[in-house]
């Protein structure tokens, strides 16, 4: 006759493999989200240029009417492992709460821990200039008021970790931006 087989060195076996499962899982975990987690870009704005400045009187509007050229220079950080796919981005100028300036930012990659240096170009349509607006921020200059502004930038995208998962990623900055009105430079700006 058979004699059964007891079940507990099966059965230690099974735990103590279970166990080494278990810990190695979370492991990965640790792992994957320490070293493979999906960060945001980060965007540094290096310059502001006003290459071209008008301040036109107009009979209806008492300060007159402002059109210029706008010129960002920023650079985008991918501090992620993987490809940052940027799509969706986009520039603002907001000037007294209204937008005045908009541009579309092209799609485009930053390759994993490398920085993309953009520069953003656009003509604002005139709008009327507020002196009252003009902010003391950065300091006058002469007798005339300044004239301040908020660019706006935002760059959405999207990161694939470990060709698996794609995670949506964006980041966004906002500059404040005060232009002499006598001459059209820029003063200064604050991000």
């Amino acid at each position: 006759m058979k004699q059964a087989q007891r079940p507990g060195p099966n059965l230690a076996s099974c735990i103590v493999a279970t166990i080494f499962l278990i810990f190695l899982i979370i492991v990965l975990l640790i792992l994957f989200f320490s070293l493979f987690k999906p960060k945001d870009p980060h965007i540094t704005v290096n310059a502001i240029q006003i290459p071209d400045f008008h301040l036109s009187p107009t009979p209806s509007l008492p300060n007159g009417a402002v059109n210029f050229t706008f010129s960002q220079y920023v650079s985008v950080k991918n501090p992620n492992r993987s490809v940052f796919s940027h799509y969706d981005s986009t520039i603002q100028l907001i000037y007294a709460g209204n937008q005045v300036g908009f541009m579309f930012i092209p799609a485009g990659k930053i390759d994993g821990g490398r920085t993309v240096f953009m520069s953003v170009t656009f003509s604002v349509q005139s709008f009327p200039f507020m002196a009252s607006q003009g902010g003391g921020e950065f300091g006058a200059v002469g007798l005339e008021p300044n004239l301040a502004v908020d660019s706006r930038m935002e760059i959405k995208g999207r990161v694939r970790v470990l060709h698996f998962f794609t995670h949506h990623v964006e980041s966004r900055t906002t500059c404040r931006i005060v232009i002499a009105v006598n001459d059209g430079s820029v003063l200064g700006f604050h991000c």
